[in-house]
């Protein structure tokens, strides 16, 4: 099926969003569609899935002109999409939340065909790479990367001709991106036309055959992915010159700050062991479900430690909630900032300051001026982009949003800063100014600890790797002698630390 839109425009309120937008892709061909954080891409696609209207322009299917003014109608003309933020319903199960309004029935008396749900649920899930995901597990109890295959898994389910996969990865490990790409050029080979938005330009390269690319809600160009590469479509996006991808840092680490022994929790982490030195970034890679966010939330006390023993600084704590770490001058960008990291009904002000609101209080009573100028500061030094510093933080990009959950850590820099997918769902602009903050923390010597999935960025970031393999380590590495498959050959249980 080819997909035409042809000069589309959207605005929310008086923000013009799009105007007068061109996208065309075609059966068969993977078509990446980038731009930064509020670039209008998302809301592009959002228009051709039914979920908002253009205020202008036209969706035309195999050249004729179509009306699509919801999902089920997108759906019933064969066109799917998979959304970056999680769509399921925590309480429902996996095979319930894939056929959700499309309920399998025996052929007799109405009656839900569970048997049958299971089964094909579990052979998508078996073709996604993802067959230990159980069909019968209630969606709310599966970790952000398994929810984002189930949410691949339901669009699977229908057999689209159109696919729209908004950052589909984002979450994933490399193993899953690995069995999630077989699946697509199986999907390219039988006609479907994929429409593939992300912010990882490794992707990009290696799975599309063209790239269209936003910038302020305009179209600025169209690219055959053979005749261009990283630095222009880096400037189509930006408009800029963004300098090293993976800025450099000429510090040395100093003296270990923290010392981890034996940590186990109630199920997923046994008998972990490492050191982190001021200054020093220790990125932590390993399977989806190896434990590595795991061992953040026991450091941080989200989770009860069952056994080990933590020192910073030379002094043991007994962490058992958050407080306790806050207090001992540890900080932590959770993985999902906007379920974990921040509160959306609040202000870029509220939100910066509210870790250390006591700083801005006398008397139990909050100082506005106070707060503000810590607002304004924090803005400033991490080029926080918002209107002022009232505005909503739900308001901002993605990009703009996460800068914010490090904003709340370092108004009183800490000694330890835990990092889990720091730079998940950002565009490269933004990424670039996350690793420059990243860098300025270590030079500063805050001890930094790093989960992240994309293996490019653990190791130029990195000092050292540790690798987890289902709860344990597996290996050490010096960062600037590991390659790739010396992560992933201990990641996948093939080597023993």
């Amino acid at each position: 099926m080819k997909v035409s839109m042809r000069g589309i425009s959207k605005a929310f309120g008086p923000v013009k969003v799009l105007e007068a937008v061109d996208f065309t892709v075609q059966g068969g061909e993977v078509h990446a569609l980038m731009g930064e954080n509020g670039a209008g891409k998302s809301t592009l696609m959002k228009i051709l899935s039914g979920v908002h209207q253009a205020d202008a322009g036209e969706v035309l299917l195999n050249d004729r002109p179509v009306t699509i003014r919801s999902t089920t109608e997108a759906e019933a003309h064969g066109i799917a999409i998979i959304h970056q933020e999680l769509n399921l319903i925590p309480q429902l199960s996996v095979m319930e939340n894939l056929f959700l309004g499309r309920e399998r029935e025996h052929s007799r008396f109405g009656v839900i065909n569970r048997a049958g749900m299971r089964r094909e649920a579990s052979q998508i899930l078996q073709q996604l790479g993802a067959g230990r995901i159980n069909p019968e597990t209630e969606a709310g109890q599966l970790s952000i990367g398994q929810q984002q295959m189930v949410e691949i898994a339901k669009a699977m389910s229908l057999n689209a001709k159109v696919l729209i996969m908004d950052e589909p990865t984002a979450a994933l490990t490399e193993r899953e991106i690995e069995a999630l790409f077989v699946f697509m050029e199986q999907l390219k080979q039988r006609g479907v036309a994929i429409v593939y938005v992300s912010h990882r330009m490794e992707e990009i390269f290696r799975v599309c055959d063209k790239i269209s690319v936003l910038r302020d809600g305009c179209f600025v160009g169209e690219r055959q992915i053979a005749a261009t590469d990283f630095d222009e479509v880096v400037r189509l996006m930006v408009g800029r010159e963004i300098g090293d991808r993976f800025p450099k840092r000429a510090c040395a680490p100093g003296a270990v700050r923290l010392e981890v022994e034996r940590l186990a929790d109630d199920g997923r982490i046994r008998d972990i062991g490492f050191d982190v030195r001021a200054g020093e970034v220790l990125g932590v890679a390993g399977l989806m479900g190896a434990g590595r966010s795991e061992i953040l939330n026991v450091l941080f006390g989200v989770k009860p430690r069952r056994q080990g023993r933590v020192r910073l600084d030379g002094a043991e704590l007994d962490i058992r909630r958050p407080g306790d770490a806050i207090a001992a001058g540890i900080a932590y960008v959770t993985e999902d900032r906007k379920s974990q990291g921040l509160v959306l009904g609040m202000s870029v002000r509220e939100n910066a300051t509210l870790v250390h609101l006591r700083r801005h209080a006398r008397l139990g009573v909050v100082s506005r001026r106070s707060e503000n100028e810590e607002a304004r500061r924090l803005i400033e030094q991490l080029r926080i982009r918002t209107r002022d510093a009232e505005l909503d933080v739900k308001s901002l990009s993605g990009g703009n949003q996460q800068k914010v959950v490090f904003a709340k850590w370092l108004a009183e820099p800490p000694k330890l800063l835990l990092l889990d997918e720091p730079t998940r769902g950002v565009d490269v602009g933004g990424k670039a100014e996350i690793y420059h903050i990243i860098n300025q923390l270590a030079a500063a010597g805050v001890a930094i600890v790093m989960v992240s999935s994309e293996l490019p960025e653990v190791m130029a970031m990195s000092d050292r790797i540790l690798v987890i393999h289902e709860g344990r380590r597996a290996g050490l590495f010096e960062a600037a002698s590991a390659t790739q498959e010396d992560i992933m050959a201990a990641a996948a249980g093939a080597t023993a630390d």
